[in-house]
């Protein structure tokens, strides 16, 4: 019940943005992976459901998504207001979209890896989920830069820059920093729900 929910809630934001958002191909390409992820996810959901913890991260990493393509994640009125009260030099919503980017794929693979047997708990399947996020990061890096190549001017406000060179590091780093974090924070839960869906119905 809840993942429908789920489902409808992010259906209508995209409908909602879809129709009101002042820059239409912005939108298209913030919102592409849910497209492509939640395509996935409807597919599978009979055949290999996850755990709630995960379509429950899934659900708040699309609506990140959404309301920054919306916007453009420079422009978006929640990190206006952040960055007029904590006296910031930039918008820093796109900061938060990286850190989600590492934080939520963290569970999302963990569930992976462990569900399907490519590892067992441990250190070496923490280091394995950080560097898929790292890859994950990495890889969203080398789209953003074909998708500049591709649109020249227009790609500023799919970039979201806002004239900070490190831009790219900032992104790779707060996405590493995010999965550390998801990991240290869920991995207990998360097991948790693992053990449970793995029980006889």
């Amino acid at each position: 019940m809840m993942n429908k929910l789920f489902l409808y809630t992010v259906l209508l934001a995209l409908v909602v943005t879809g129709t009101f958002t002042p820059d239409r191909l912005t939108w298209a390409l913030e919102i592409f992976p849910i497209i492509i992820g939640g395509t996935i996810l409807i597919i599978t959901y009979k055949k290999f459901r996850l755990t709630n913890l995960v379509y429950a991260l899934v659900f708040i990493h699309c609506l990140i998504l959404i309301y920054g393509g919306m916007y453009t994640y420079a422009n978006t009125p929640l990190g206006n207001f952040a960055q007029e009260i904590f006296e910031l030099q930039r918008n820093p919503y796109d900061r938060l979209g990286h850190f989600a980017q590492g934080f939520i794929p963290a569970i999302i693979i963990r569930e992976l890896y462990l569900r399907i047997g490519l590892f067992k708990k441990g250190k070496l399947l923490n280091t394995a989920i950080v560097l898929s996020c790292m890859g994950i990061s990495a890889g969203y890096e080398i789209i953003e830069w074909i998708a500049a190549l591709i649109l020249n001017e227009g790609a500023e406000e799919f970039l979201g820059m806002q004239g900070d060179q490190w831009d790219t590091q900032w992104d790779l780093f707060l996405a590493t920093v995010g999965s550390i974090t998801s990991l240290l924070l869920l991995s207990k839960i998360h097991s948790k729900q693992i053990s449970l869906l793995d029980q006889p119905q």
